[in-house]
């Protein structure tokens, strides 16, 4: 199959790898752009996909909390500029209102009344598209919720109060004082948003993601040569590495790096006066996962003058 330059020009953004790299990873592998990221970090040319989830959708994440609990919402728009309208940021934040009243379910936040209204959100959006001059869309919401303890936010890049490109909660369950677990819960929300975990604990890694880097791992020492019971010895070694990289806990904390995340949250139960945990984290960042379409101009006119 033929490898268009825009699939090779994707390659290098995830991985950073040379062009001829991607090309050949790309040919290599039919296409499949997973695959060829793993081609690449088996030859030991690209490191993990660390790009992979780049924006590519507008609009705006908000937060809203109360007590005991916190939401996060994405409602997307077409461009930036409307992220930018007041009442465009007027909708997200009541759609963040919202949702704390629910369950924190897309499917439940969409049928919710909108604040004010007898419509659902979701139709509330829909009649704001005609008013605004744009697309626009609820995507998803999730909420956290705790005991006792407190539910810490943070907005990241954010353009007004609680709204903004990135947004994080991170649950901390104890009986101590609120505030200082608030005020810890959001610097962990602060690192969250800097370094992007894949789970809380070892044990709650997809497998299948576990499984992927082991078999990566694998290849990269039996290029070594080393005998089968050294290579496996090095791949246990790289995995808990990987576990240092994409667990909470594990990671080094942003704000002290000389402590990790689990460390850092003992030291903090001085300031709170009590046993703490950090029992649930969330990540949203604007259209991770959503792709933008592209068009190639040059051709769009090639085929009008064929037309």
């Amino acid at each position: 199959m033929s490898i268009s330059a825009a699939q090779v020009k994707e390659l290098r953004d995830i991985t950073g790898a040379g062009m001829m790299d991607c090309k050949a990873a790309l040919a290599e592998t039919n296409g499949d752009m997973e695959a060829a990221v793993d081609w690449l970090r088996k030859k030991g040319i690209a490191k993990a996909d660390k790009k992979a989830g780049r924006t590519a959708a507008e609009g705006l994440i908000g937060v809203a909390s109360d007590a005991l609990s916190a939401v996060v919402v994405e409602v997307n728009s077409e461009t930036d500029f409307v992220a930018r309208n007041e009442a465009f940021q007027e909708i997200v934040r009541n759609v963040a209102k919202a949702a704390l009243s629910t369950g924190g379910s897309s499917e439940a936040v969409a049928s919710a009344p909108y604040p004010g209204s007898q419509k659902s959100v979701a139709d509330t959006i829909k009649d704001a598209v005609g008013t605004i001059g744009e697309n626009m869309g609820f995507r998803r919401s999730k909420k956290l919720g705790v005991g006792a303890g407190t539910v810490a936010t943070y907005v990241h890049n954010a353009i007004v109060d609680n709204l903004g490109k990135i947004g994080v909660l991170v649950a901390i369950e104890t009986e101590g004082n609120a505030d200082a677990a608030r005020t810890f819960g959001r610097q962990v929300a602060m690192h969250v948003a800097a370094t992007n975990p894949l789970a809380l604990t070892t044990d709650e890694i997809d497998p299948a993601t576990v499984a992927r880097e082991k078999n990566i791992f694998s290849e990269q020492a039996r290029a070594s040569g080393k005998p089968e019971a050294i290579i496996e010895k090095m791949v246990e070694g790289r995995l808990r590495k990987f576990y240092d990289e994409v667990v909470l806990l594990k990671q080094a904390f942003v704000i002290n790096p000389d402590f990790t995340v689990e460390q850092a949250l003992k030291a903090a139960e001085k300031d709170i006066g009590a046993p703490a945990a950090i029992t649930g984290f969330v990540r949203f960042a604007l259209g991770e996962g959503i792709e933008k379409e592209t068009s190639d101009f040059a051709a769009e006119v090639a085929a009008a003058v064929k037309k």
